[in-house]
């Protein structure tokens, strides 16, 4: 009997426990945005700083502040979404998100100072406005806050998330992104390597003869594999090893020189910053611009 009770009080006990996970993966609110959050710096410091405070060190980094002021907004609330995304789904104790490329850059007052100089005043206040007017905004599909993926230009078309990342995304699908073309200044970029530097970059033991087969595009053009000297690399394994703006790419072999050709600049999943400026220039607001690189999105205030 006193183990029937004992299961029964378990049950009881578990389901309530379920109940109460549940509602606070549903319910963002566990999370006051006026409370500090922890950054670990490029220099491995933890810095503790307002959410909204963070984000205008963010914007500063990763946007030109000279772009349209509904950019910038549209760049305000991913940011502030990919933040809440990862603070959310941190797991370690120190930290909540880091500040550079594979979290979100971020650069302080004293950084912004020396990169824009006598303008500083004026973009830190633009920045600043377009934080401040999407205060607690962020994007949610469904109940979930989204991981709001975002990057600087696309070859004229995004990416769908699973050709980057090998897991699907509902809210993030391929969508045409023409403001993204060759009148954007290094749209298209050359890349020169020597034949040795490319074979020693791809760990290629014969560099006498290089050939390159089997090249296998996504939908949006951008390399998904390719075999070279029989060797086998995903389109993003060899933008990493090469260090190349984009998986958009050819490669020519010439005598003893490799040149690559790139359309484009970074991952290509989610927002095309270059893209949102070009929406805002003709007219689109940055609610506009998210719910275009963003399915079936809403976007809410945190409460």
């Amino acid at each position: 009997m006193k183990n029937k009770i004992l299961v029964g009080v378990v049950m009881i006990l578990s389901c309530i426990l379920g109940v109460v996970i549940k509602q606070k993966e549903i319910n963002h609110s566990f999370f006051n945005p006026e409370k500090t959050i922890k950054i670990k710096t490029k220099e491995d410091k933890i810095k503790e700083l307002k959410l909204e405070e963070y984000l205008i060190g963010v914007l500063a980094a990763e946007m030109p502040a000279s772009f349209h002021e509904e950019a910038l907004k549209a760049q305000a609330v991913a940011a502030r979404t990919y933040a809440m995304y990862k603070i959310m789904h941190s797991e370690n104790e120190d930290y909540n998100i880091l500040t550079d490329v594979t979290n979100q850059s971020y650069i302080t007052k004293e950084e912004m100072q020396q990169k824009w100089q006598k303008d500083y005043a004026f973009y830190v206040n633009k920045i600043t406005k377009a934080v401040s007017e999407t205060e607690k905004e962020v994007m949610y599909y469904g109940n979930e806050i989204i991981e709001a993926f975002y990057f600087a230009m696309s070859n004229g078309t995004t990416e769908n998330a699973q050709s980057v990342f090998q897991e699907e995304v509902p809210y993030i699908k391929s969508v045409p992104s023409t403001w993204d073309n060759e009148t954007l200044k290094n749209f298209t970029v050359e890349t020169t390597f020597s034949k040795e530097e490319f074979c020693n970059k791809l760990k290629l033991e014969n560099c006498n003869q290089i050939e390159i087969d089997n090249i296998n595009r996504s939908t949006s053009n951008r390399v998904n594999k390719l075999q070279i000297n029989n060797n086998e690399y995903l389109g993003t394994e060899i933008r990493k090893l090469l260090n190349l703006r984009s998986t958009d790419f050819t490669i020519d072999i010439e005598l003893d020189k490799v040149t690559i050709i790139t359309r484009g600049y970074g991952h290509g999943v989610g927002m095309s910053q270059y893209g949102a400026n070009g929406m805002a220039k003709e007219g689109y607001n940055y609610q506009d611009i998210l719910n275009y690189y963003y399915n079936d999105i809403t976007i809410k205030k945190m409460v």
